[in-house]
């Protein structure tokens, strides 16, 4: 009796031991839904379509993951500032939020390879003529919190003694434009895919895009829990995919109009 009582504690311990070993990619192909993290105010990468529904180059790269995985997908709409936090509380297992790969993000969250690269850009009223970034110098200038081109641009402004009294931080992408729009700034600071966008609707017709923050391309990963290597090694194989099974060039197409751009790629397949 005692040996049998021994043998079951054992077993029982085994399978805790394998339950707490566990990582992320077992655990999202045994709950058979994949929560993943995207921006939905930031087109064409996350937006909702004309029937509410996610939409986007990043919502495609979730739908894309979920497939790989045979699960199914739960696409959750979040800010920029939810980004980080969404995955230490466990609420997505993985973001696909155009993330900028900075050290200091590191320290938070576990990167993969790249999956895009931005521009970040100027927009403005055509009034402006702005034909150079040191132009914004004495511009009302806004951007969305928590960005890296907000980022960017308090430190070139550091830099060369602009000060901060003429910045305005927007809650978030839509909050800025909408600033804009209003007349609240005279220029804000975002990426050159999300101008492109907002440049072909009506509401922006009497604005154009100006000038590139000067020496920054915006290389951006996805971002899963620091600790979740085996996890993030399956994310990075499925990014190498997306580029050797034409997936990004499909997706490209459906939201930019071509394949991706030959110097994008190389710079993907050498992570940089």
């Amino acid at each position: 009796m005692i040996r049998k009582l021994a043998t079951v504690v054992l077993a029982c311990v085994a399978v805790g031991s394998m339950n707490a070993s566990a990582d992320q990619l077992d655990t999202v192909i045994q709950r058979g839904t994949l929560n993943c993290g995207v921006v939905l105010d930031f087109p064409p990468m996350g937006y909702f379509d004309k029937d509410n529904n996610p939409a986007g180059f990043d919502v495609d790269y979730c739908n894309d993951l979920a497939t790989a995985l045979g699960v199914d997908v739960n696409v959750l709409n979040l800010t920029w500032g939810d980004r980080i936090p969404s995955l230490v509380s466990g609420k997505t297992d993985v973001v696909i939020g155009s993330t900028s790969d900075t050290l200091e993000r590191a320290k938070s969250v576990g990167f993969t390879y790249p999956y895009f690269v931005f521009k970040f850009q100027v927009i403005s009223p055509k009034n402006k003529q702005i034909s150079s970034f040191d132009d914004l110098k004495n511009l009302k200038v806004g951007a969305a919190l928590g960005t890296t081109y907000e980022t960017e641009y308090l430190a070139y402004a550091e830099k060369n003694g602009w000060g901060t009294d003429n910045y305005t931080a927007f809650k978030s992408e839509n909050d800025a434009f909408l600033g804009l729009y209003q007349g609240k700034v005279d220029a804000i600071i975002s990426t050159n895919t999300n101008i492109a966008t907002k440049l072909q609707s009506e509401e922006f017709e009497d604005f154009v895009a100006g000038p590139f923050v000067p020496k920054y391309d915006d290389v951006v990963g996805l971002i899963a829990k620091r600790s979740e290597g085996a996890w993030i090694n399956y994310l990075n194989l499925f990014l190498i995919h997306q580029i050797r099974d034409g997936n990004l060039d499909k997706r490209y197409n459906q939201h930019f109009g071509s394949d991706a751009p030959a110097d994008l790629i190389q710079a993907l397949r050498d992570n940089k």
